[in-house]
């Protein structure tokens, strides 16, 4: 088969491609079949050329080495043309700036506290990845705040970046890097750092499960002047499930395990999509201290209620 230049073969339509990459050869399959299996091909959708060539060899049993063919060709033209993609993906991914390929999503809402502190409040975070070969980056930012007479009443801000680099379709390694602030949990400052493996359990289109796990660091400088640091565990999880077209149930949950104290957090919630890009997210968090700091609570929880926009 002689080689079709790169400009002709964009221009030509499939069908067109597969009638080229056909053998000439006796035709057994009659023109109105030829036809209904050619307008199948056109379409570029694989199950409905399956389901018309199946109808076209019960009808045409002396043409199924011909409808075969025609299938076969359509196939191998499908798998080419999907094998150029990736390559032309990956070379874009490759050359990518270090600015390039970022996305994320804003959020701005309300919360409920209970706990340390009992009151409303507002809410806002950010959230940016980037997706590249082998390497995946994520930065988050998260606030919460509330003044009662000019004075504030809850002051928490969370700031994490993850970098996690895949060493194949189940098993990578990652790195984290955290600060914390929560004066009504007793401390100004809590930095966090942590790497080791997790592994993908689940990577459907609609369900994606993983769970990592290492040793960490963390330092904790208190609000009375004094500072800990601890050497620790963490193991997390990762769950999201897309429930409905436009409805997704999440979970996350973290443990950092001290033989001194240990810090455990969950957080559980539903977004459901509003358009092309906005969504409304309802979510509950509690986070829970085996040997609170003094003057807090073992116990806080955290219902928040944000508006999401996707870029």
């Amino acid at each position: 088969m002689f080689a079709i230049p790169d400009p002709i073969r964009r221009a030509v339509p499939l069908a067109a491609l597969v009638l080229l990459a056909t053998p000439a050869a006796a035709q057994d399959l009659p023109e109105p079949a030829r036809a209904m299996v050619d307008a199948a091909i056109a379409t570029g959708d694989a199950a409905k050329v399956a389901a018309v060539a199946e109808a076209a060899r019960t009808t045409n049993p002396d043409a199924v080495e011909e409808i075969d063919g025609l299938v076969a060709a359509f196939t191998a033209e499908r798998e080419r043309i999907a094998a150029e993609e990736a390559a032309e993906e990956k070379r874009a991914l490759r050359e990518a700036g270090v600015f390039a390929r970022w996305s994320g999503e804003g959020q701005l809402g309300g919360f409920r506290a209970t706990g340390n502190a009992d009151q409303l409040g507002l809410t806002a975070g950010a959230k940016l990845e980037r997706d590249g070969i082998d390497w995946t980056h994520k930065l988050a930012l998260l606030a919460d705040y509330q003044e009662n007479n000019g004075v504030a009443a809850r002051e928490q801000y969370r700031a994490t970046y993850e970098p996690n680099y895949r060493v194949d379709d189940w098993v990578f390694v990652y790195g984290l890097a955290q600060f914390e602030s929560d004066r009504f949990q007793g401390y100004d400052a809590r930095y966090s750092f942590s790497g080791g493996a997790g592994l993908t359990l689940l990577d459907e289109k609609e369900v994606q499960l993983s769970v990592k796990g290492g040793p960490a660091w963390r330092r904790t400088e208190r609000v009375d002047g004094t500072a800990r640091e601890r050497i620790s565990a963490l193991a997390a999880l990762d769950f999201d499930w897309q429930v409905a077209e436009r409805l997704k149930l999440f979970e996350d949950a973290s443990v950092f395990y001290e033989p001194e104290g240990t810090t455990l957090a969950a957080r559980t919630g539903l977004e459901a999509g509003l358009g092309s890009s906005l969504s409304a997210r309802f979510s509950y968090a509690v986070e829970y201290e085996t040997d609170p700091l003094a003057g807090a609570v073992s116990t806080d929880t955290l219902t928040r209620f944000t508006l999401i926009y996707g870029f």
